[in-house]
């Protein structure tokens, strides 16, 4: 199949997916409504929010062919087609859709391991694909257990699942990512409508994604008021019951630890070093000067995703606030290319 007649499949495939996962009659719009019975994160509302930024983001014919254009011409004209297995995750729905797109777009076969938490959802996606282009259906293979018949491997999991696919495909050529989360980086200076966009940044997917703003860096004495103000468009997560027995649960351990922190009466604002916090929390450092706080994040960067900032810091994942969730096409998940992996496999 030629590249032209991939991407029009998916730019087909993008103008698509809204419609459909808005259709309760359509196989992924029915699995978007009851993927939250196998995965209590993954409600309606989340699942939509996914799909559209997919097909706004990445799924027309300019962008792709923007971001192809960088490559050599064989990387999408494989002289044989490699079988390359994907191990997605599942913590925020159709995660695994960028490796899916750069597999396929690269000319192999995709050989999918679907996250038990997934509800269907990719595999409606890749059901639509292949109705779209019938030559996808030889390209596409949706495993039901352990993967099999892979030349190469692309992982992504948990810090504690990378070791065990390091030793598990170590004879193989292989793409491993592990957990990272999303920084931002405060001047002080930021508008009122500016915290609102950060408020998504944090709170968008209850803030599961890797994406997401787990971390908030601030200047010394920084006023929390107007952040907690912008905040307040995201109460409503309280009443989802998982996301409101955590917030529950990390309120008490503070509490009872006699930890400071605030309380937005939804999420809990803690000063913590630690690039990572728990559902319905957000951790924070206060930095002297800016270099401090540029060095922070040079320390911190194999286990930063992106930089959510309004200053003008040299940072190759640098994005703007509100933007966290809107990774373009050439934004790869660990800053490792997955193009190019995929073009020199040989």
């Amino acid at each position: 199949m030629k590249l032209e007649k991939r991407i029009n499949a998916f730019v087909k495939l993008g103008q698509q997916l809204p419609v459909a996962v808005r259709d309760p009659n359509h196989p992924l719009g029915h699995n978007a409504l009851t993927a939250q019975h196998i995965n209590p994160w993954f409600t309606p509302e989340n699942v939509i929010c996914a799909v559209d930024s997919i097909a706004h983001e990445w799924l027309h014919t300019d962008k792709l062919e923007e971001w192809i254009k960088v490559y050599p011409e064989q990387y999408f004209n494989p002289d044989l087609k490699k079988n390359v297995g994907v191990i997605m995750a599942g913590n925020i729905p159709l995660v695994g859709f960028h490796d899916f797109l750069c597999v396929l777009i690269a000319g192999h076969k995709i050989i999918i391991k679907l996250s038990s938490k997934d509800g269907d959802l990719m595999g409606a996606v890749a059901k639509m694909l292949i109705d779209i282009e019938p030559a996808f259906g030889d390209c596409i293979q949706v495993s039901e257990g352990p993967i099999k018949g892979y030349d190469a491997v692309i992982a992504t999991g948990s810090d504690s699942s990378v070791r065990y696919f390091d030793f598990y495909f170590r004879n193989y050529p292989s793409l491993i990512r592990g957990h990272r989360n999303g920084l931002a980086l405060l001047s002080g200076n930021e508008t009122d409508d500016e915290l609102a966009l950060l408020s998504d940044d944090i709170f968008t997917y209850f803030g599961l994604g890797c994406r997401n703003v787990s971390k908030l860096l601030v200047p010394e004495g920084y006023n929390f008021n107007r952040l907690i103000g912008s905040m307040s468009r995201w109460k409503n997560l309280v009443n989802h019951h998982r996301y409101a027995n955590n917030y529950e649960y990390n309120r008490t351990i503070l509490l009872m630890n006699q930890t400071p922190h605030l309380d937005t009466g939804f999420a809990l604002i803690v000063p913590n070093e630690k690039l990572d916090a728990q559902v319905a929390t957000v951790n924070y450092q206060e930095y002297s000067g800016i270099n401090s706080a540029i060095d922070y994040i040079k320390v911190n960067d194999s286990k930063i995703q992106c930089v959510a900032t309004q200053l003008s810091i040299d940072h190759s994942r640098r994005v703007q606030l509100g933007d966290t969730q809107k990774p373009k096409l050439n934004d790869y998940s660990d800053g490792v290319d997955t193009i190019e992996f995929l073009g020199t496999l040989g």
